[in-house]
């Protein structure tokens, strides 16, 4: 079994922020000395970083899930939380990481790093919180979750040469004729399970060569191995076509082949604007030598250079090396110049100031519903410990000064209207201005009355028992009406 992998599916977690605490400082003589409360800590990120050493996927294959350290919380005496342990995951040269389908990034050269999953950010402490407004706040913050995203890891190896060929074309032994690389070599199709790459110099110019497991018609549809590592070649400058000149089957000759590889490269893609060379091997064998001398003039209407070889007795090699090195060093002088490491990252906009507000049909009569949805009041959501009056209060005016009880006016929203932000509903009640916040112990705010409150939760309650009775009710419905058709 080949402990090759190329491509991978992954669960990716970075760490949970730590909560902010609520301390108010005392000591001899100061009983009340101010809020002291830390911060929570952020949550570790999860990175990947190019590692030269690092060859294949093979890792993630037994460990689908990667997940950052969370954040400590907050204490008491200014003292903020850890920050949580980031998780740094060593890739090859040449990963592309996916998410949703899109590329996040394409990591090529050593020591390129990408932060995948961020991260939550720990918790302001009642220290952080102090304000004109309440100069001793009795809540403080709740850390925010991470990233947490399926990613797809595809390696696509970067080489310079690409051998393209059937199977038991020799590209293997080539490779070994040209570099220090050893790959398995038998005389059976299909001894090459997984892209081979060497490392070649010509003069002063250095390459590297990798070849695709044994094409065959059909690969770019899904027949043969050639589809799962035809995108190892989607990097290189030159692409060659090796050609059996030995081969016994008569019904094949090299143009055939030819012609049945540009047509799957062409099935795949992308590859159109790379220069060719033809490679007749094999012709240390008689028969071989024969045939790659009768149909050169014939493959030459391709218009690419055709050089006769053997990976065997190394004939016509040294030829072919320099004339693989003419073609890298005009790739890459043709390249705009590049950093030595990039990276490719197309992250999604975060931390939009504004917000949307959607009114629901009603699922009963009387019941109006309005569903707020945007990045920081989302966020603000999840900050707030809804056990604390307080912190709750904290909550109503920030959505009140980002606008958004006006927009629910707008919106024919009156007190008691149902409104949902993120996993949260609760009957709104407009904020009133005059009634100053602070008023009361600490943890406590004084628009709130402990009967509303109570009040609120239980219609709230009703609301959510009646609308699952009416879901209920019109699935039993569905169901007799299907009795009734099948009847």
């Amino acid at each position: 079994m080949t402990s090759f992998v190329d491509r991978v599916n992954l669960q990716v977690i970075a760490g949970k922020g730590g909560n902010g605490c609520v301390s108010v400082h005392r000591e001899k003589f100061k009983p009340l000395g101010g809020p002291d409360g830390g911060n929570g800590g952020h949550g570790g990120d999860v990175v990947f970083v190019v590692d030269p050493n690092v060859h294949t996927l093979l890792d993630f294959h037994f460990q689908t899930r990667l997940q950052g350290g969370n954040g400590k919380h907050g204490q008491g005496s200014n003292r903020d939380g850890a920050t949580g342990e980031s998780v740094r995951v060593s890739v090859p040269n040449g990963t592309v990481i996916y998410s949703g389908g899109e590329v996040i990034a394409d990591l090529t050269g050593a020591g390129t790093e990408v932060t995948v999953a961020k991260g939550g950010r720990g918790g302001r402490g009642n220290r952080a919180l102090v304000s004109s407004k309440r100069k001793v706040p009795g809540f403080a913050e709740l850390g925010e979750p991470g990233d947490e995203l399926e990613v797809v890891l595809e390696l696509k190896s970067v080489a310079d040469v690409g051998l393209v060929g059937f199977p038991s074309a020799g590209k293997s032994s080539l490779i070994a004729a040209m570099s220090a690389a050893r790959p398995k070599i038998a005389d059976y199709p299909f001894t090459t399970l997984t892209p081979n790459l060497g490392v070649v110099s010509a003069g002063e110019t250095t390459y590297t060569i990798a070849d695709v497991p044994g094409l065959i018609p059909g690969a770019a549809a899904g027949k043969g191995l050639g589809l799962e590592f035809l995108r190892h070649i989607e990097r290189c400058a030159v692409l060659a076509h090796v050609v059996d000149c030995a081969n016994l089957e008569s019904d094949r000759d090299p143009a055939s082949d030819i012609d049945a590889l540009e047509h799957e490269l062409a099935e795949y893609g992308g590859l159109a604007d790379r220069p060719r060379i033809i490679v007749l091997n094999k012709i240390d064998v008689p028969d071989g030598r024969e045939l790659a001398e009768y149909v050169r003039k014939d493959l030459e209407k391709y218009g690419w250079p055709v050089y006769l070889v053997s990976a065997v007795s190394h004939e016509g090699l040294k030829e072919l090396n320099f004339a693989f090195a003419r073609e890298v060093r005009e790739f890459r002088a043709a390249q705009p110049p590049v950093e030595a490491t990039r990276a490719i990252i197309r992250p999604a906009a975060v931390d939009d100031s504004g917000f949307e507000i959607k009114k629901l049909v009603p699922a009963y009569e009387g019941d109006v519903e309005f569903v707020v949805t945007g990045a920081k009041p989302e966020r603000w959501i999840g900050q707030t410990n809804f056990e604390n009056e307080e912190a709750v209060g904290y909550l109503a005016d920030r959505l009140a000064n980002l606008g958004v009880e006006d927009a629910l006016v707008k919106q024919g929203a009156v007190p008691g209207s149902i409104v949902k932000i993120a996993d949260h509903e609760f009957e709104w009640q407009p904020t009133d201005p005059n009634i100053v916040a602070t008023v009361g112990p600490r943890g406590t705010d004084a628009r709130f009355e402990v009967s509303d409150r109570k009040g609120a939760d239980e219609r709230l309650a009703e609301r959510k028992e009646r609308r699952a009775e009416l879901l209920e009710r019109v699935a039993k419905e569905k169901e007799a009406r299907g009795k009734s058709r099948r009847g």
